[in-house]
């Protein structure tokens, strides 16, 4: 993939371009120090991505993405990490780094990319509904728990709780064998402790999610599967 950098800082610029050098899928065209220069060059050339710093003196990384048309994939780099949900308004946008950027945290972000690129177009998945409820064991009694009503599970020592719109549950058990028997498409792992039921979320800020009044963490490796698992306009 043809790639340029537009960041007017050097060391961010010097720093990427090593990174895209040891890359086998990437090819560094050309680098630019502002925005409006990067535009002048993409009217009359092409490139596959785009890495683009937000901070810029006079035309900021978000402008440019709001001027140019039909842009390539661009992934954001910034020293700023509340940005990130501002970047996935925009279609063109696939990823963001936060500087200093890590090795292999650009490396998963180009692996991304080319998923995204390679895979054929298909029909959306439907959503699994054979599952509407499961059974736990509490004082060897078996409680029904209809799966839809369960907002998150959390793991604790050698037991879980369960919590749901009306009550909470604790069952002595794994996270990773309650989260075998959950839905897929509504259910997921965000954080070593917790799977969420993702149509429950109400809010999503930087590392967290908020279900009902419970503030949630979300993993650094899981931010980017959370951020996939929902549907953003």
């Amino acid at each position: 993939m043809k790639c340029i950098i537009i960041d007017d800082e050097m060391l961010a610029r010097e720093i990427l371009s090593i990174l895209i050098l040891k890359s086998e899928k990437l090819v560094l065209v050309e680098q630019f120090t502002n925005a409006i220069d990067a535009m002048k060059y993409l009217n009359s050339n092409e490139v596959d991505l785009i890495f683009l710093d937000i901070h810029m003196p006079n035309f900021s990384g978000f402008d440019f993405v709001q001027t140019i048309k039909n842009p390539p994939k661009i992934i954001l780099v910034t020293v700023d990490k509340n940005f990130a949900l501002d970047a996935f308004n925009y279609n063109c946008i696939a990823d963001y780094l936060v500087k200093p950027i890590e090795e292999e945290r650009f490396n998963r972000a180009i692996k991304r990319i080319n998923i995204k690129k390679e895979l054929p177009v298909v029909a959306p998945i439907a959503p699994d509904n054979s599952t509407k409820e499961i059974y736990i064991n509490i004082d060897k009694r078996l409680i029904k728990i209809d799966i839809a009503t369960i907002n998150f599970i959390q793991a604790n020592g050698d037991y879980i709780l369960i919590k749901t719109e009306v009550n909470n549950y604790t069952v002595h058990t794994t996270l990773k064998k309650i989260e075998e028997k959950l839905p897929k498409s509504s259910f997921l792992k965000i954080h070593r402790s917790y799977v969420i039921n993702v149509n429950k979320i109400i809010d999503i800020q930087d590392s967290t999610v908020l279900i009902g009044k419970d503030l949630i963490p979300v993993s650094k490796n899981n931010r980017s599967l959370l951020m996939e698992s929902i549907n953003l306009l």
